[in-house]
């Protein structure tokens, strides 16, 4: 494992002794317990427990404030990983945060869902919540240097920046069609509303053949073979699996613009190839434009959340065919963004439409060679 520091770290280390629990949730195999035990021994005295370990599930479910007590002994750092795992987690967490003050309490999780369903009433005004994802550019950028980042762009968009991908380039296929198999299912496949894994497969191939573009679920429906709530459903529980994310279209003034579909995209380039099963150079592509969208909005998105950066993010388009990729709303202004991997095509004009319409601070069309300017760090 690469040696490569985590813009995160500066977050978690800030609230390391704020006496509340530290969550840190995001996809499989990102980093999170590397970078969450690396801060834990350095503490030196600390209890590792392990969500996904039958044994350890075992000892900390549902256990009680004399056996919690007994269990982490002299540790003064307890860090649950995989915590979704452990049946009433939130309960035993509020129990430990509660009645045994000494301890300082880590929690990893890979699924939104269950972190949300078993730990946000029991653990409400008691934790900071933070999200951690594959790679970074700046993470990348600030280890490797600009010009060797810059550089491999083409193999980010195509073998996307998972930790292991990144260690090991030479194996990228065969470790994205792993992680895209059976870990990205393994917490969806463990609620009841997933009873058949291949719907799933379908339904992703489905999405991972639509990045950049507006999906219609009822069209998703017919092509999946099933109905449209379940759809939803399912791109739902997608989604609070680090998966996918969606994003809403921008419509408040006119009646000319598209207000119901949503765009679809991957958190990681590399899973989305997996599942297409296309690792070809960009040379031999049809899709790079896509590629490339995807890629700088899942960065703008790491950038955005490692920085505290809150406001909305829409695309926008009109029955007549204008449209623009990437919206971000703060404190009522507007910015806008195009995404071209050609940057011969960087002089877009942005639709009068929309800048009549709205309040806009800035545009920007973002090529590679501009990209910093799009992920700087505010």
């Amino acid at each position: 494992m690469i040696d490569l520091e985590r813009d995160l770290k500066i977050n978690l280390l800030d609230k390391w002794n704020s006496g509340k629990v530290l969550i840190v949730i995001g996809p499989r195999q990102v980093g999170k317990t590397t970078l969450i035990r690396s801060l834990c021994e350095k503490e030196g005295n600390f209890l590792f427990i392990n969500g996904d370990d039958g044994q350890d599930r075992l000892l900390f479910e549902n256990a009680g404030e004399v056996k919690l007590r007994s269990i982490i002994g002299k540790s003064t750092t307890v860090f649950v990983d995989e915590a979704q795992r452990i049946p009433n987690i939130g309960i035993t967490l509020k129990i430990i945060h509660d009645q045994i003050k000494t301890v300082r309490l880590i929690v990893s999780g890979s699924s939104a869902l269950d972190i949300s369903n078993n730990m946000n009433e029991p653990l409400t005004g008691r934790k900071w919540e933070y999200q951690l994802f594959p790679f970074s550019w700046n993470e990348l950028k600030n280890h490797f240097g600009y010009f060797n980042t810059i550089k491999n762009l083409p193999n980010y968009l195509i073998y996307g920046t998972y930790p292991e991908v990144i260690t090991n380039p030479n194996d990228a296929e065969n470790i994205l069609k792993q992680i895209a198999g059976s870990y990205l299912y393994k917490d969806l496949l463990q609620y009841q509303g997933i009873r058949k894994p291949e719907v799933l497969d379908k339904l992703l191939l489905a999405l991972a053949l639509q990045i950049g573009s507006e999906v219609n679920y009822n069209e998703l429906s017919r092509t999946v073979g099933i109905d449209r709530a379940t759809v939803e459903q399912y791109i739902s529980l997608l989604e609070k699996a680090y998966i996918i994310f969606r994003i809403k279209p921008l419509s408040r003034n006119s009646r000319n613009e598209i207000n119901t579909s949503r765009k679809i995209y991957f958190y990681d380039n590399g899973i989305r190839n997996a599942i297409i099963g296309n690792f070809n150079l960009l040379d031999f592509r049809q899709d790079v434009g896509a590629l490339w969208e995807n890629f700088i909005i899942s960065e703008r998105i790491k950038v955005m959340n490692y920085n505290n950066l809150h406001g909305r993010s829409y695309f926008w388009r009109t029955y007549q065919q204008q449209e623009i990729d990437w919206i971000e709303e703060r404190d009522g202004a507007f910015s806008a963004f195009e995404f071209k991997w050609n940057d011969k095509k960087k002089n877009v004009k942005f639709p009068k439409t929309f800048l009549d319409l709205y309040e806009v601070k800035e545009t920007l069309v973002v090529t590679p060679n501009n990209i910093d300017d799009f992920l700087k760090i505010e």
